[in-house]
């Protein structure tokens, strides 16, 4: 292959280094492949380039698919949106990381409420003294039942905001790919 077309595989690679090394080599092997195709039908390394786009578009592109192609939480998605965010444009710039940050907060959070509305509630019926637990609580409400309820209603709509932000997130992102390159062109 022409040096010209290996120096931009290794342009595409080095905007996808946060991904795994195996999800990295795949990606390359099939823009390479792409690229083998071209040149069979013809195409000089310069028309192939210009085919494929700006490598860190092309990166974009392929970030983006691998971000919304399932839109459920994982934390190797999370990886994928930072590689994402090194290739986006100055919106991605705020709305990127706040998303990335409230998604698995407020998910966290969301869970802990409830475990946490339920050790105090535990702690409080069987006299158990544990260390802290007197500064679990909401709004003053002294009653553990109430308390327990409460962290569950509360912990419900902090999932559910993490859930938002996480679906803000992926919309954010497939809308930005919409004006980035793809082999598809």
């Amino acid at each position: 292959m022409e040096k010209a077309l290996e120096a931009y595989l290794g342009k595409v690679e080095k905007h996808l280094r946060p991904l795994s090394a195996p999800e990295r080599a795949d990606i390359v092997k099939e823009i390479q492949s792409e690229m083998e195709e071209l040149l069979a039908e013809g195409k000089t390394a310069e028309d192939v380039t210009a085919r494929l786009g700006k490598p860190d578009e092309l990166a974009k592109a392929y970030l983006s698919d691998l971000i919304t192609k399932n839109p459920s939480f994982s934390w190797k998605r999370v990886l994928a949106l930072c590689a994402y965010y090194s290739v986006a444009g100055l919106s991605g710039l705020f709305v990127i990381p706040v998303l990335l940050v409230c998604a698995p907060s407020f998910m966290l959070c969301g869970i802990a409420a409830p475990v946490l509305g339920a050790v105090k509630m535990v702690d409080t019926l069987l006299h158990l003294g544990i260390p802290g637990v007197q500064y679990i609580g909401i709004a003053g409400v002294g009653n553990p039942v109430l308390v327990f309820a409460l962290c569950i209603v509360f912990g419900a709509v902090l999932f559910l905001a993490g859930y938002a932000c996480w679906r803000l997130l992926v919309g954010y992102v497939k809308g930005v790919s919409r004006v980035g390159t793809g082999l598809s062109q």
